[in-house]
C-alpha cells in the first residue's frame, strides 16, 4: 500500500514538472522560430502545446493550422490531412478555411505516384481540387487548383492508357476499347487524347470494323491535324505509306551518283495531311 502511494505521488510530481504553463505569445513565437529553422516535427508539437495550454485563445486556432502546415512540410501527409479536417470541422467560418482545403489537396497531390501504381491519391486530390474550385472560384487557391487539376487528370488518363495498351497487346480488344474511350470521354484535354484515338483506331481495325476505324481516325485528324498519331492512323486505315523511309546508313550507301533505296521508292505525289479524307 505504501509503495503504491509512493508511485502515485511520484507520477503526479513528474506530470506536474512536465507541464509548465507559459504565456501564449511566448509559446507561439517559439514554435514559429522552430518552424523557420526547418525543425518541422518539433514545430508541430510546439503548436499543439499552444492549443493544449490555451485552448480558448485566438492563438490556439492559428496554432491548429500551423501545426498542420508543419506536418505537411515534414512530409507527414496523413497526420496533416487529419489535422486539417479537424480545423475545418471546428472552424467552418474561419477565413483560413479555403487555405486549409488547399493544403489538404496538396497533401494528396504530393502523394501522387507514377501511373504504374495505384491512383487512389490522384483521385482524392482531384476531388479536393474540384471542391476548392466550386467553393472558392475567385480565390488564388482556385487558380492554382485548376492548373494542378490538369496535371492530375493527365495522371489518371495515363493510367487508363497503360491498361488499355496492355489489353491491346494481349488482343483483348473490347477491353482495350473501353479504356481508350474513357480517356476520350473524361480526359480529352490531356496529352493522352491523340494516342487514345489512334489506339482506338487500331483496336477497331483488329476487330475488322473498318468504318468505325475511319470515323475515329477522322476525329483524330480534325482535332489534332499535325499529330504523328494521325499520320500513323491514316497509314493503318488506308494501308498507304505517308512517312518517308529513312535513308540507309552511310556504310550502306551506293556510289555517290546513285540514288539510295529510299529515294527510288519515294512516292511521286504528296498529299497534305489535311487532305487525307
Amino acid at each position: 500500500m505504501l509503495l503504491t502511494s509512493f508511485l502515485l505521488v511520484a507520477c503526479m510530481e513528474e506530470s506536474e514538472l512536465s507541464y509548465v504553463e507559459r504565456p501564449v505569445d511566448q509559446l507561439y513565437n517559439e514554435a514559429m522560430d522552430t518552424l523557420d529553422q526547418s525543425f518541422y516535427n518539433d514545430a508541430a508539437l510546439m503548436f499543439d502545446e499552444v492549443e493544449r495550454q490555451h485552448p480558448y485563445s485566438i492563438w490556439a486556432t492559428k496554432a491548429q493550422l500551423m501545426a498542420a502546415y508543419s506536418l505537411y512540410l515534414d512530409n507527414n501527409y496523413d497526420e496533416a490531412i487529419f489535422a486539417l479536417d479537424r480545423f475545418i470541422q471546428l472552424h467552418p467560418s474561419n477565413r483560413d478555411v479555403p487555405y486549409a482545403h488547399y493544403l489538404k489537396a496538396l497533401s494528396y497531390y504530393e502523394q501522387i505516384s507514377v501511373v504504374t501504381r495505384d491512383q487512389k491519391m490522384t483521385e482524392l486530390a482531384l476531388k479536393t481540387f474540384k471542391e476548392i474550385i466550386a467553393r472558392y472560384p475567385k480565390s488564388k487557391y482556385a487558380r492554382d487548383a485548376k492548373i494542378k487539376l490538369d496535371l492530375t487528370n493527365g495522371n489518371l488518363a495515363g493510367k487508363e492508357m497503360e491498361i488499355g495498351r496492355y489489353y491491346l497487346k494481349q488482343k483483348h480488344y473490347l477491353a482495350a476499347i473501353n479504356r481508350f474511350k474513357t480517356v476520350i470521354d473524361k480526359y480529352q484535354t490531356t496529352i493522352h487524347a491523340p494516342e487514345a484515338l489512334h489506339r482506338l483506331t487500331e483496336a477497331y481495325l483488329a476487330l475488322g470494323i473498318k468504318e468505325e476505324a475511319q470515323k475515329t481516325a477522322a476525329v483524330l485528324g480534325h482535332n489534332f491535324p499535325g499529330s504523328e498519331w494521325y499520320i500513323d492512323s491514316y497509314e493503318m486505315v488506308e494501308q498507304k505509306q505517308v512517312h518517308q523511309k529513312e535513308k540507309a546508313p552511310w556504310y550502306k550507301l551506293g556510289k555517290p551518283d546513285q540514288p539510295t533505296q529510299a529515294e527510288t521508292t519515294r512516292p511521286k505525289e504528296k498529299k497534305s495531311w489535311y487532305k487525307f479524307w
